[in-house]
C-alpha cells in the first residue's frame, strides 16, 4: 500500500469513528483546517478511500425591496391598511391620494392584494370603488423574510409552503434571489473502511529542525514518509511567453561565441533602412506595398554631410568602390522618409558608420515590420536575428563555421547552405536546418557586406553579415502551424506551453 499522509490518516479514523458528512462538519471533526481537508480529501479520493457527492443548495439572499417590506410590510398590506384607515371603501383616486406612493408601487400593491382577496371593486354612480374584503393579518411573508435576512436559510432546509412563498417572492422584482451553492459530501468506500481499521496512532515529524539535528534526537523520531507518486494539482506559476524565452536563448547564444548585443530605434530614415545598404531609391521593397511609412514626417539630419554626398555617389555611379552604382538621380527627400524599420540591418549599417571597426562581433535580436498581408505564415510584426563580423582574415568559410555553431548550441546540427542573391552582400548564401519533427527549414540568408555598403562608411575589412525571422523556429519547436497563435495571447495554451522547448 503506498503510504498514508498524517492527515490522511486523521480523516480516515474521524470518518471511520463520527461517520461521513459535508465537509465543514467533517474538517470539524477532524480537527483540521478547510484547506487541509480539502487536500487531504482529494488525495484518498484519488486512492479510491472516499467516496465525494456534490450536492447544489440555493441560498436565499433578500434584496432591497424585500428589506423594505421587512421594515414596513408588504405593499398590499400597507394598501389594504391604508383603505381600513379612511373608513374601509374609497374611489381609486382618493386611494392612490392616501397610498402616498409611486404609481408604480400603488400599481402592484393593487394587484397582489386584490388577487389574495383581500379587496374587490364595484361601481357606485358611475365610480369605481375599492373595498377591504377579507384580510390576513398574519404576516407570514414578512416573517419568512426576516428568518431568511437573519439566519441565511438555504432553500431545501424550507417546507413545502415556505418554499411556495419564496417562489412567489421571488417573481417580484429585487426582492429575493437564490444563490446555487455547490456542498461536498464525503463518505468512506469500503477500501477506506478496510484502511482505516487497520491505522495505529504513529508520532512522526515532518521537518527536521537545527535543535533536532544538532542534539541528535532526530534518531529516535520517525520521518513521515512522502508519497511521491501521489496526484498533484495543476499549478500554473508566471513564466515568460515563449517567444521572449527563445529570444533570451538566442542571446545567449550570440554572447557564449563572444558577440556583443546592440539596438537602435524602431522608427529608422530610409537612408539607414535602404540607401546606406545599397537598394536603390526605385526598389519595389521600398514601396508602399512591402514598407510602413510614417506620412508627412522626414529626417531633419541623417548623417554628415560627407557621408550623405559618399552614399549618393555611390548609388548614381559607384562612387570610386569600383562599382557602376545604379545609375540614376538619388534625392535626399527620398532617403529622409522616416519607416518603421523592415529589418534590424538599418542599426547594424548605422553602428559600422558610428565605430568604423576593424574588428568587431555584434548581433541584435529585436522586432522587425513588413506591410503584409496577415496568414498563417506571415505577420507584420516580428523578429528578426541579426549578426556581423568585422576582421581583416573573415571568410565566406568563417562565416558558415560561425552559423553552424551558432545552431547547434540551439540544438540544430544538420545545416545546409547553398548560393543565392540579396542586394547588399556578394557572395551570399542561404543557410536550411533540419528540425527533429518538422523537416528541413530555411532560416538565415548570409553573406560578405558589398563594397558598396562597407567602403562608404569608412570600414575597409570584410564584413560577415547574416539575418533571419526567429518566430518560424519557434513555430517548428511547438509544432505550430498558424503562426498567428504565438501572439493570440490564449491563456490555456500558454500555460500549456512547457518550459524547456
Amino acid at each position: 500500500m503506498r503510504p498514508l499522509h498524517k492527515l490522511e490518516r486523521r480523516l480516515l479514523v474521524s470518518l471511520a469513528r463520527n461517520g461521513g458528512g459535508f465537509l465543514e462538519d467533517v474538517t470539524s471533526r477532524a480537527n483540521m483546517s478547510i484547506d487541509q481537508a480539502r487536500r487531504t480529501v482529494e488525495w484518498l479520493r484519488s486512492k479510491g478511500m472516499i467516496k465525494i457527492e456534490t450536492i447544489t443548495r440555493h441560498r436565499i439572499e433578500v434584496l432591497n425591496e424585500g428589506k423594505r417590506a421587512i421594515e414596513h410590510g408588504l405593499p398590499e398590506r400597507r394598501l389594504v391598511k391604508v383603505l381600513g384607515e379612511i373608513g374601509g371603501e374609497a374611489t381609486i383616486d382618493e386611494l392612490v391620494k392616501a397610498f402616498d406612493s409611486t404609481r408604480q408601487e400603488f400599481s402592484a400593491a393593487f394587484g397582489h392584494a386584490r388577487a389574495k382577496g383581500w379587496i374587490d371593486t364595484f361601481s357606485k354612480e358611475g365610480r369605481t370603488i375599492v373595498r377591504v374584503s377579507a384580510f390576513d393579518r398574519n404576516q407570514v411573508e414578512e416573517s419568512l423574510l426576516r428568518r431568511v435576512e437573519e439566519k441565511g436559510l438555504l432553500f431545501e432546509e424550507l417546507s413545502e409552503e415556505e418554499e411556495k412563498v419564496i417562489d412567489e417572492l421571488s417573481k417580484r422584482p429585487n426582492y429575493l434571489s437564490k444563490i446555487g451553492t455547490k456542498i461536498i459530501n464525503i463518505n468512506l468506500t469500503e477500501v477506506g473502511k478496510s484502511i482505516a481499521e487497520t491505522i495505529k496512532e504513529v508520532r512522526e515529524i515532518d521537518r527536521l529542525t537545527p535543535e533536532l539535528i544538532m542534539s541528535g534526537k532526530w534518531r529516535e523520531q520517525k520521518l513521515r514518509s512522502l508519497d511521491v507518486e501521489a496526484v498533484a494539482p495543476a499549478v500554473y506559476p508566471g513564466k515568460k511567453h515563449p517567444i521572449q524565452r527563445f529570444v533570451d536563448e538566442v542571446r545567449g547564444a550570440f554572447v557564449s561565441l563572444g558577440f556583443e548585443e546592440i539596438t537602435g530605434p524602431i522608427i529608422q530614415p530610409s537612408f539607414w533602412n535602404f540607401d546606406a545598404l545599397f537598394v536603390p531609391q526605385d526598389h519595389p521593397a521600398r514601396d508602399m506595398q512591402d514598407t510602413f511609412y510614417l506620412p508627412k514626417i522626414r529626417e531633419p539630419k541623417l548623417a554628415s554631410k560627407d557621408l550623405v554626398e559618399r552614399i549618393s555617389r555611390v548609388h548614381m555611379d559607384g562612387g570610386g568602390t569600383g562599382s557602376k552604382g545604379w545609375r540614376y538621380n538619388w534625392t535626399l527627400d527620398e532617403a529622409k522618409r522616416l519607416v518603421l524599420r523592415t529589418h534590424t540591418t538599418a542599426v547594424t549599417v548605422k553602428y559600422l558608420a558610428d565605430h568604423k571597426a576593424s574588428e568587431a562581433k555584434v548581433f541584435s535580436v529585436d522586432k522587425v515590420f513588413r506591410n503584409e498581408k496577415l496568414d498563417t505564415k506571415h505577420l507584420a510584426e516580428l523578429h528578426q536575428i541579426e549578426g556581423i563580423i568585422v576582421s581583416k582574415r573573415a571568410t565566406l568559410r568563417d562565416l558558415m563555421g560561425v552559423l553552424s555553431e551558432f545552431y547547434k548550441i540551439l540544438g540544430l546540427k544538420k545545416v545546409k547552405f547553398w548560393p543565392t542573391y540579396f542586394p547588399y552582400t556578394e557572395p551570399s548564401l542561404q543557410s536550411i536546418v533540419h528540425v527533429k519533427g518538422f523537416g528541413w527549414m530555411e532560416l538565415c540568408g548570409m553573406g560578405i557586406f558589398r563594397p558598396e555598403v562597407t567602403l562608404p562608411l569608412g570600414v575597409k575589412n570584410p564584413v560577415l553579415a547574416w539575418g533571419g525571422g526567429l518566430e518560424r523556429l519557434v513555430m517548428a519547436r511547438l509544432r505550430i502551424e498558424d503562426i498567428r497563435e504565438l501572439y493570440e495571447n490564449d491563456l490555456g495554451w500558454l500555460r500549456r506551453v512547457p518550459l524547456c522547448l
